[in-house]
């Protein structure tokens, strides 16, 4: 168990790799890598992107043990189509925490190897998706969640939810941490497992954590805040881009893999929606549901230049609250602002 109820967002494509992940986990939180597209950062053999995730996600994970000895996870998007290759050896490399979402991961279980100590925790949008990835892992695999990552509409980055579910009372935090929450309780009597039930989407400062306590969370997933931080292993550039950001300016896109994803305005994003298409050759199908062939831009491109300061050919995923974050602080500050006042 974490000292502090915090997991660090899993941001991809160059945000949270191995700085950022072992700050968070020298507080006392689960530092997480996002794995998606890590074989265009730190792979080397980008002519071979799966061979080179592999690499990437090895290389990661080693430097990150070598600055930490805190709780380290990894957070692997089901959409993936390099899924199983990043599962299969981040337990070979005995990360601590696997966390996944973007799709349910039914299977997950089925790649623990015995003897493995790797926790498994899927993020979910609904009671539905929850009580589905339950029922499957212990009737196929004998295994229990760890936890389960409510992940609510205020996210940044890609949305488990349509256009319309991202506005509707239903799909909201308010109302789907107490419905997962009496799901795990229920766990807890019938199979006597504790599963945490871990808030997600729009946490920004200690009265959000304290309102997702009141709804019956018992911890957090924050991504954005740690952006603008020291430690974040983005650009400089980027990290300026989410403290320059105001409210306006954050905006829902329509992402190439069929999902709306929340992002921060920009002369690429405008581009793009008025019709521009951005050349490109796609380096390797990364995504199961992009539509590469008739995408207006690659999005792990877009990204990937992002978070090396090359807005002209990218753009930044923001959380609804990031308009919020006017400084570049430190993982210790962010920590201390998010647990103010919290015993």
């Amino acid at each position: 168990m974490p000292r502090i109820p915090l997991i660090q967002g899993g941001m991809a494509v160059g945000i949270s790799l191995d700085k950022l992940a072992s700050a968070v986990a020298n507080e006392g939180g689960i530092g997480v890598i996002g794995t998606a597209g890590i074989g265009m950062i730190a792979g080397g053999n980008r002519r071979n992107f799966e061979q080179a995730s592999i690499e990437g996600l090895k290389r990661i994970i080693r430097r990150a043990r070598e600055k930490t000895s805190g709780i380290l996870g990894v957070n692997i998007m089901v959409a993936l189509t390099n899924y199983e290759d990043m599962v299969v050896t981040a337990i070979k490399e005995k990360i601590d925490v696997i966390i996944s979402g973007a799709g349910l991961p039914l299977d997950l279980p089925s790649f623990l190897s015995k003897g493995s100590k790797t926790k498994l925790i899927p993020i979910v949008s609904s009671l539905r998706a929850a009580q589905l990835i339950f029922k499957r892992w212990l009737k196929r695999h004998n295994y229990i969640p760890d936890a389960f990552v409510v992940e609510g509409p205020k996210a940044g980055g890609h949305l488990g939810y349509s256009l319309e579910q991202l506005t509707d009372p239903d799909f909201s935090l308010e109302s789907t941490i107490p419905q997962v929450r009496d799901f795990t309780e229920k766990i807890k009597r019938e199979y006597g497992k504790e599963v945490p039930v871990i808030a997600a989407g729009g946490i920004c400062s200690s009265d959000d954590v304290k309102r997702v306590f009141s709804l019956g969370a018992t911890g957090i997933q924050v991504g954005t805040p740690f952006i603008a931080t020291e430690e974040c292993d983005a650009d400089i550039k980027f990290k300026e881009m989410i403290v320059n950001a105001k409210k306006e300016d954050i905006v829902i896109i329509k992402s190439p893999v069929g999902l709306p994803g929340r992002a921060v305005r920009n002369k690429f994003i405008e581009d793009v929606e008025s019709g521009k298409k951005k050349p490109f050759k796609c380096p390797f199908h990364c995504i199961k549901t992009c539509n590469f062939r008739e995408a207006p831009y690659c999005i792990a491109e877009a990204l990937l230049n992002a978070s090396k300061g090359n807005f002209e050919n990218g753009f930044a995923f923001i959380g609804a609250e990031g308009y919020k974050i006017n400084k570049i602080s430190t993982v210790k500050e962010v920590i201390e602002n998010l647990f103010k006042g919290i015993q």
